[in-house]
């Protein structure tokens, strides 16, 4: 198949969960004999966008997004017409390129752009988060989980006290965003990354038309981790790893406010990542048992993943589909996580009982990695195939292009 992959997340000299996603699939899908170009940024591409980023194919300029603030902090509230005009100038770009293609496939952070996709286009998008409904993807305000259904509180997320006027232009920009999105859900095949973030759509639009809908799982490369793997006299006992960006709603600041006076003697944690809470943590935790990293290739963060006793993934707001767990559970590791978003559905993948252990708390989870650490690492062989390599998912996902 010709396959056309458009993201909004490439290129870039570090890209996150979503466009590593997008670059797995397209190479894997290159691997399999199909042909496969990548449309992204216009603003970031240049002449190595393709080495940069990992791909073993062409990427093609596609649309800028360079300025896609439209001043909506300072005006302090959403405005209607933003997102639906940065997902009419996606659409018009892929549809340039769309008829030398078998199906286009959309994973970025506008949901709507199928709106403006014509129903004879074989269009495809992969909903990565919760910006099917939520206009800052994250269902995730004043350090909670947030399950308001009234749109118009959605205005506190862009202004700390939102008047009423706020509150009424930030309640319709949110309701245009919801309906164009459900509008597009019903046009064209959509792929959710969980049962989770389908579930969460459909209870902020019960009306949804979701019957060209999918749930496929994330995926990684297990032969590349096979390879990675630690020998069992190589795990460091004591060992605990986190990784990811380091802002708020990942957990890591009440991970570390929690383990304080937990921690056993012979135990590290390691957090490898950046962003903006990093400085103010680290000045209040960095210790002899506490270290920050920073950002590390992908080759280190998977090899020092696999040395490590115990990963955890201490996110608070409802992860999707960590890649991360994934990771982790391939490379035989035992981990642990709050039992939030779509990370219980992964449980499914486990090697043994116990290696992903889902806690209701933060306290109970901080609880639980004291147990694991005064045990001696788990360690055991990896099989041949993995359920959740990219191979695996491969023949689901051409089968839905074909639908």
């Amino acid at each position: 198949m010709k396959i056309l992959m458009v993201s909004e997340d490439l290129p870039g000299a570090q890209i996150g969960g979503l466009g590593k996603h997008v670059v797995t699939l397209s190479n894997a899908l290159l691997e399999q004999g199909h042909d496969v170009d990548i449309m992204g940024r216009s603003d970031r591409c240049h002449a190595d966008s393709s080495k940069e980023i990992g791909f073993n194919g062409r990427l093609l300029p596609g649309f800028d997004f360079s300025r896609p603030g439209w001043k909506e902090s300072q005006l302090g509230f959403f405005n209607p017409i933003k997102r639906p005009w940065f997902a009419r100038n996606i659409a018009r770009a892929l549809l340039r390129e769309a008829a030398r293609y078998d199906v286009v496939h959309y994973h970025g952070h506008l949901p709507m752009a199928g709106r403006y996709v014509p129903r004879d286009v074989n269009f495809v998008q992969t909903r990565h988060d919760q910006g099917s409904e939520c206009v800052i993807h994250l269902r995730f305000k004043q350090e909670h989980v947030c399950t308001t259904m009234d749109a118009r509180d959605c205005a506190a997320c862009i202004h700390p006290t939102p008047n009423a006027l706020r509150r009424s232009v930030s309640g319709m920009a949110v309701r245009r965003y919801r309906s164009e999105t459900a509008d597009s859900f019903s046009r064209h095949k959509t792929i959710f990354v969980s049962d989770f973030l389908r579930r969460s759509f459909l209870r902020a639009v019960p009306d949804a038309d979701l019957s060209r809908a999918r749930v496929i799982h994330n995926f990684i490369r297990y032969p590349y981790l096979r390879e990675r793997a630690a020998a069992p006299g190589e795990v460091e006992k004591g060992e605990v790893l986190l990784v990811g960006r380091i802002d708020s709603g990942k957990g890591f600041g009440e991970f570390l406010a929690q383990v304080q006076g937990w921690l056993p003697a012979h135990a590290r944690v390691s957090i490898i990542g950046d962003g903006p809470l990093r400085p103010r943590l680290e000045q209040k935790y960095a210790g002899p048992q506490i270290r920050f990293l920073g950002w590390r290739g992908y080759d280190e963060v998977i090899r020092m993943s696999a040395r490590s006793h115990v990963l955890v993934i201490p996110s608070v707001w409802e992860e999707p589909c960590g890649t991360t767990v994934l990771e982790a559970l391939a490379l035989g590791k035992q981990c642990l996580a709050l039992a939030r978003g779509g990370t219980p559905e992964l449980a499914a993948y486990q090697y043994y009982d116990g290696q992903l252990q889902l806690a209701e708390t933060m306290p109970r989870l901080v609880g639980r990695l004291a147990e694991l650490l005064g045990c001696a690492p788990v360690t055991v062989p990896l099989p041949a195939s993995f359920p959740m390599d990219v191979s695996n998912a491969i023949p689901r996902i051409l089968d839905f292009y074909a639908e």
